[in-house]
């Protein structure tokens, strides 16, 4: 397969304050003043260990694991704009609800929550974002 040239500069963001990537794509993008971070599952990122002590847990993992992306783009939970979370039971979405909130406060970025049929890993909940500086 032949690639073309690259249209737009890109940034890939690399961080071990996120877990590393596990396939064929970088944990974080930046586009200009855009980032872009890849969905984070509840992987410790110094361990590599999946937390699984109950969904508040998993969630808030799973949010400092952004917070970590972004940090290492030299950004906070303030410049995300946009975040779509997935989650395996639909039962699990109050709980959830409580951990982003923590998070994101009252000028809450705008969001997509679906249910899913499995996550990676067996993960229960799974986060990306869309952030601007």
């Amino acid at each position: 397969m032949r690639r073309k040239e690259l249209i737009v500069e890109r940034n890939i963001i690399k961080t071990q304050l996120a877990p590393a990537a596990i396939g064929p794509y970088s944990q974080a993008v930046m586009v200009g003043d855009t980032l872009y971070c890849s969905g984070q599952i509840p992987i410790e990122p110094k361990t590599g260990h999946m937390v699984t002590e109950g969904i508040e847990a998993e969630t808030e993992q799973v949010l400092e694991n952004l917070d970590g992306l972004l940090t290492a783009a030299g950004m906070c939970m303030d410049h995300v704009v946009s975040c779509r979370v997935y989650m395996v039971d639909i039962n699990d979405y109050a709980q959830i609800n409580e951990i982003y909130a923590r998070y994101f406060g009252v000028n809450a970025p705008a969001r997509e929550a679906v249910q899913v049929c499995a996550l990676p890993r067996g993960s229960r909940v799974e986060i990306s974002c869309v952030a601007v500086r």
